[in-house]
C-alpha cells in the first residue's frame, strides 16, 4: 500500500519505519515545512507537505492536536477515496484548552470537523516506545492491541490490517463518537493490553472521570520525574483502574 505521513515525531517516524520494513511504499512530510525533516535519521521518502498527499491509499496525521486545524488547506485536496486516520490526543498543559473539548466535544469528532471530512481514530492509544519495541508477530501470546474508532466499516478493516503489519492486534472500539473511551483517562489508553482485556478495558471507560485521572497521572509523573516505560505503564494502569 502507499502511505502518506503527517508528521515526523516519535509515533509517525516509527510509523514509517515498521511500514516500510512490511514492504509499503511512505512518503513523510513535516507541515512546517520540508526543511524541518533535514538531519532525522527517518525510513520513507522525506517529501513536501503538498507531495505527502499525492497518490496515496492511507494518510496518517501525526502531529499534536491543537496543529490539526492547519492543514485543513491540504487535508481539502486529499482524494475522497483516501483513508485518513489521526493518532492525537488532547493535552490542555501541552495546547492551552479548547473551549469545545471542554465542554464534552469528543476529541475526534473536533478533529474530523476542523479537517472537513471523516477520519479513523488509530494509534493514540499506546506509547512511541510500545510501537518501536513492543510489536509481535501475530498470533503471539499476549500480544499488544490497539483501539481503532471510525464510521467507515471499509476504512476500519484497512486500518485494522496495518495494525496487525506493525505488531499490534485490534480492536474495533466503535464509531468516531465511541472514540472518546481510548482517551487519555481510560482504562484503554497506554496500559498495553491484550486483545481480549482492551476490549474489556473499553466498555470500563468512563468519560467524566477521565479528564480528571488524565491530568492526576500528568501530576503524579512529573511530581515523581520517573518518565520511564516502566513507570507510565505502571501509573495509567493504577490511575485508569481506581
Amino acid at each position: 500500500m502507499r502511505f502518506g505521513i503527517i508528521g515526523a515525531g516519535p509515533i509517525g517516524a516509527n510509523i514509517a519505519k515498521k511500514l516500510v520494513e512490511n514492504g509499503h511504499d511512505v512518503k513523510i512530510a513535516d507541515a512546517r515545512g520540508i526543511e524541518r525533516l533535514e538531519g532525522k535519521k527517518l525510513t520513507g521518502t522525506p517529501v513536501s507537505v503538498e507531495d505527502v498527499i499525492r497518490n496515496i491509499d492511507v494518510l496518517i496525521t501525526s502531529i499534536p492536536f491543537h496543529a490539526l486545524p492547519g492543514i485543513r488547506n491540504i487535508i481539502d485536496q486529499v482524494g475522497e477515496e483516501v483513508v485518513v486516520v489521526d493518532t492525537s490526543n488532547y493535552y490542555p498543559q501541552l495546547s492551552g484548552e479548547i473551549e469545545e473539548v471542554e465542554n464534552g466535544m469528543v476529541e475526534s469528532v473536533w478533529v474530523s470537523n476542523h479537517l472537513g471530512r471523516p477520519i479513523i481514530k488509530a494509534f493514540n492509544n499506546f506509547l512511541a516506545y510500545t510501537l518501536e519495541h513492543h510489536g509481535t508477530p501475530e498470533g503471539t501470546n499476549g500480544r499488544i492491541a490497539i483501539a481503532i474508532a471510525g464510521d467507515n466499516q471499509a476504512h476500519k478493516q484497512i486500518i485494522m490490517g496495518v495494525a496487525n503489519d506493525l505488531g499490534f492486534d485490534a480492536v474495533d472500539s466503535g464509531s468516531l463518537r465511541d472514540s472518546w473511551r481510548q482517551q487519555p483517562g481510560n482504562p484503554s489508553y497506554c496500559t498495553e493490553l491484550t486483545k481480549e482485556e482492551l476490549t474489556e478495558a473499553l466498555t470500563r471507560a468512563n468519560r467524566e472521570k477521565a479528564p480528571v485521572l488524565r491530568d492526576k497521572v500528568m501530576e503524579i509523573l512529573s511530581a515523581s520525574g520517573d518518565f520511564s516505560i516502566q513507570s507510565i505503564i505502571k501509573t495509567n494502569r493504577e490511575t485508569f483502574n481506581s
